[in-house]
């Protein structure tokens, strides 16, 4: 019998965050996973970089908790499948305190998050049907 390697920490995470029932009825799909497919992964990371910085990063977002669209781009839907839409999920779920703005580290970690769940809505989860097929 081959056991498989320990998933990744992130994978971890993310894993448990999806079985929030909120969070778990999120996915990629009709235009959001278009544009996904089309810009491709490195648009994406800019763009995620980006909204974060503008709406995520500061110490004090303007309107936290409401600022984070549900559609209107894979990086929004994500955010909110992975807890990463404001700073209250970001220090319940992942950990990085409220009050103070991202550091360099912190905001690279989040747009890694945001990047690694948009690469499984599109690749399929290891175990998981994809929705193509």
């Amino acid at each position: 019998m081959t056991v498989s390697p320990d998933p990744h920490p992130l994978d971890r995470r993310l894993d448990a965050i999806a079985r929030q029932p909120f969070r778990a009825k999120f996915r990629l799909r009709g235009r959001e996973r278009v544009t996904a497919e089309v810009q491709g992964p490195a648009a994406l990371r800019w763009h995620a970089y980006d909204l974060i910085a503008r709406r995520l990063a500061p110490a004090a977002p303007y309107k936290d908790g409401k600022q984070t669209p549900y559609r209107g781009h894979p990086v929004f839907v994500a955010q909110h499948a992975t807890a990463t839409c404001c700073r209250g999920c970001l220090s319940r779920w992942h950990g990085i305190p409220e009050g103070r703005r991202l550091s360099r580290t912190e905001h690279l970690y989040v747009v890694k998050v945001i990047c690694r769940w948009i690469e499984h809505e599109l690749t399929g989860r290891p175990g998981e049907t994809s929705e193509r097929e």
